[in-house]
């Protein structure tokens, strides 16, 4: 698959998600196999730019290419600005955000508010194709709210415009997060386009990924919340998909070794403060499933400091190990991780 002039090592991509896909774990997905990865959405809003937690989602250094910076926004002329901005800094694709449904984003008119007014959708699609010389992708939902599914006119006008490939997730702003992912109007949207679609939603395992890539006839599939805590998804997906067999569950082991890699990236990019509490949600999603995790999460949000963090895990795993892990809910004999002092 090419998005303007890069071909995409595979079909399987990193979604951009807010407070997720920063750097180390877009780079963990790409090792994993990822052909491509989209950065955290970041606000074309001058006046935040310099902030601590823009600075962090902007920071591209060791990343594989091609590199691809997410902004999202409401007013044409600052969305053009800030796609130029991006490609100054390092960006080789600019991607406009027209899916997040959040409320802070919506309240805004920004994210999948706008595709209340098609109209602003085709000035902004227009201003930013032509504020750079590097491909624009759009990520973006079915519509607004159901029964109003608009994307077949957003999706055309995007394509007159010049969008290099569209990512569209099955789901419209109403849906949240909620319902499942609609494939049918991806599968029309997929027909009408000459460029590339990249289908979204619901993707979390080979079968489902292929099934996807099948019933659509997209060109990819985007991966979000089925990798968190299992970078390792794109790695099972391309298996199956070259082989059509299941690749082996990671070990223990690999689980652990993965985390504690994970880890320290995170503590190195982000310090000693924010590395510990944004590591949090990483190891949740990890550990989630496993035996008496939940008790080990209990312990470890309590620790402060990243080398005691990084040993609770350990330890946490190390016992795992020692036992021999069980996919159970059953509670075994206490954990006892935390060390006195």
């Amino acid at each position: 698959m090419y998005i303007g002039p890069y071909q995409l090592s595979n079909n399987l991509i990193v979604a951009p998600m807010a407070g997720v896909t920063d750097q180390p774990f877009r780079k963990l997905c790409k090792y994993f196999g990822a052909g491509h990865a989209v950065s955290e959405m970041m606000s074309s809003d001058q006046t935040l730019r310099m902030t601590k937690k823009s600075l962090y989602r902007a920071n591209f250094d060791g990343e594989l290419a091609p590199i691809s910076a997410q902004i999202a926004g409401s007013e044409p002329a600052q969305m053009a600005e800030a796609a130029r901005y991006q490609v100054a800094n390092g960006a080789q694709i600019v991607d406009i955000n027209m899916g997040c449904p959040a409320k802070k984003v919506c309240n805004k008119l920004a994210g999948s508010a706008l595709l209340k007014d098609e109209e602003l959708v085709a000035r902004i699609l227009d201003a930013v194709v032509a504020a750079v010389d590097v491909p624009v992708t759009l990520k973006t939902r079915l519509g607004f709210s159901n029964g109003h599914e608009n994307i077949c006119n957003v999706a055309k006008r995007a394509e007159q415009a010049g969008i290099a490939a569209l990512a569209l997730h099955g789901r419209t702003r109403e849906d949240m997060y909620l319902n499942t992912a609609r494939y049918d109007l991806i599968r029309e949207v997929k027909q009408m386009l000459s460029i590339p679609l990249i289908a979204n939603g619901d993707i979390d395992s080979p079968e489902k990924a292929k099934y996807v890539l099948d019933y659509t006839g997209a060109d990819a599939v985007m991966i979000g919340r089925a990798a968190q805590g299992r970078p390792w998804i794109f790695r099972e997906i391309a298996h199956y998909l070259q082989t059509g067999e299941q690749l082996a569950a990671p070990s223990i082991q690999e689980v652990r070794d993965v985390l504690l890699g994970h880890l320290t990236e995170l503590y190195q990019f982000y310090g000693e403060y924010s590395g510990c509490r944004i590591a949090r949600k990483h190891i949740a999603w990890y550990t989630k499933g496993l035996r008496c995790s939940n008790e080990f999460r209990q312990q470890m949000y309590r620790v402060e400091s990243t080398a005691q963090q990084a040993q609770v895990v350990e330890a946490y795993f190390n016992q795992l190990l020692e036992q021999g892990n069980l996919m159970s809910d059953v509670q075994v004999e206490s954990l006892n991780l935390l060390q006195p002092g």
